[in-house]
């Protein structure tokens, strides 16, 4: 979920940028319309979901289940070195107690788990065989829908089988899906809709190989992994969730406006996208940083992934210095002592990006992931900028 394939730019640029000033926050239009909040929680996390605030949220989507022949199933297999159990769903379903209104999905997929999408979408049998399996587990583990993430259509991802007809036989596995969910409809006598959304990455990659266009006739709504901008994959530092392009946007990888229209010009209706928000930072060690010239620098490690949770702490303190890219509405932090620097969110950034969901009509957020935020600090950011 949390990772995209993108080509590494190993470029030095200038950017300019402000010092620790807070910008001026945007003035959100007043809005009555009730937005979408999904939040991503990962199985694999050592976090008691029954401990979870739902007040503001809509759905939580847990992830992940895999593919095992050609069925979707709970895999208890660890990720990161834990198991996941069938006892999350019973108590995430628990939170209903407290917001009655509330949805849970289970994500299939996923970085680790997609290896076994493209053959299962090959044929109409394998189609049929696994979108059979998807509303058995939806009634198996009383859900409201599924998610599907796979990482990628006709892209090696993880390493995974990949071919060309994935393009198309997508769109197939989506329409089988959508049709056994509909039979559990008729099976509640209508009483209940079951739910269908995907995850989608970010990049023209992910839209050339798919056909959104065609998605919106049996999705209820999609989520944009709009992070990892730069990411794992490169040995240069740089935002990796902006708004806007940068100051030096040859040197950029992708932009949370260009993935949305690059979603839209694919013809998927822009009120059923959701927004994607990252609740953890991008850390590089060893950037090879000039005076001012921040951005854009060699590093000797990679972009690895790390929680809000995790570096909140040094905000404006031990070392690090928070910086604010108004052209690209970013903040980052620099330590010129450890050549540190983390691109990440906080409450400054989300204000803008709500903002700009709002004036572009989306459907409302998706955040990954719950576990990794610190005192509700970023979901009550993106909640109370809804509410405005």
């Amino acid at each position: 979920m949390k990772f995209s394939i993108l080509i590494v730019v190993t470029l030095f640029a200038f950017i300019s940028f402000t010092g620790c000033k807070p910008a001026q926050k945007p003035k959100a239009e007043s809005n009555s319309k009730e937005y979408m909040v999904v939040a991503y929680v990962a199985g694999y996390r050592d976090f008691d979901f029954s401990t979870i605030d739902v007040s503001g949220i809509t759905h939580i989507n847990y992830a992940f289940g895999n593919i095992r022949d050609g069925e979707a199933v709970f895999d208890t297999t660890k990720i990161d070195g834990k198991n996941l159990t069938p006892d999350d769903l019973v108590k995430l379903n628990g939170l209903k107690s407290k917001n009655p209104d509330l949805k849970i999905l289970v994500s299939i997929g996923g970085w680790s788990w997609s290896g076994g999408f493209s053959d299962a979408a090959l044929t109409e049998s394998s189609r049929k065989r696994f979108a059979e399996s998807c509303a058995r587990f939806v009634k198996d583990y009383q859900l409201d829908g599924i998610d599907l993430d796979w990482e990628y259509p006709n892209q090696v991802g993880a390493g995974n089988i990949h071919r060309p007809e994935d393009v198309h036989n997508f769109t197939l596995m989506l329409k089988a899906v959508r049709e056994e969910l509909d039979n559990l409809t008729v099976e509640s006598d209508g009483e209940k809709h079951y739910l269908l959304s995907i995850a989608t990455g970010a990049d023209k990659a992910y839209v050339d190989n798919t056909e959104l266009g065609k998605l919106g006739e049996y999705l209820d709504f999609l989520n944009i992994m709009t992070y990892d901008f730069y990411n794992g994959l490169h040995h240069v530092n740089g935002h990796h969730s902006n708004l806007n392009p940068s100051a030096q946007p040859d040197l950029d990888m992708n932009s949370v406006v260009n993935a949305v229209d690059l979603h839209t010009k694919a013809g998927f209706p822009v009120e059923r996208i959701n927004l994607g928000i990252p609740f953890y930072g991008r850390i590089w060690k060893g950037v090879e940083a000039d005076g001012n010239q921040i951005l854009f620098n060699k590093a000797e490690t990679v972009g690895m992934g790390i929680d809000y949770v995790d570096f909140f702490q040094n905000i404006n303190a031990n070392g690090y210095t928070r910086y604010w890219d108004d052209t690209a509405k970013a903040p980052y932090l620099w330590n010129p002592e450890k050549k540190e620097f983390i691109s990440y969110e906080d409450e400054e950034s989300i204000a803008y990006k709500i903002d700009y969901l709002k004036k572009r009509g989306l459907a409302g957020i998706m955040f990954w992931e719950y576990s990794a935020d610190h005192d509700k600090v970023l979901l009550n950011a993106a909640l109370s900028n809804l509410k405005k």
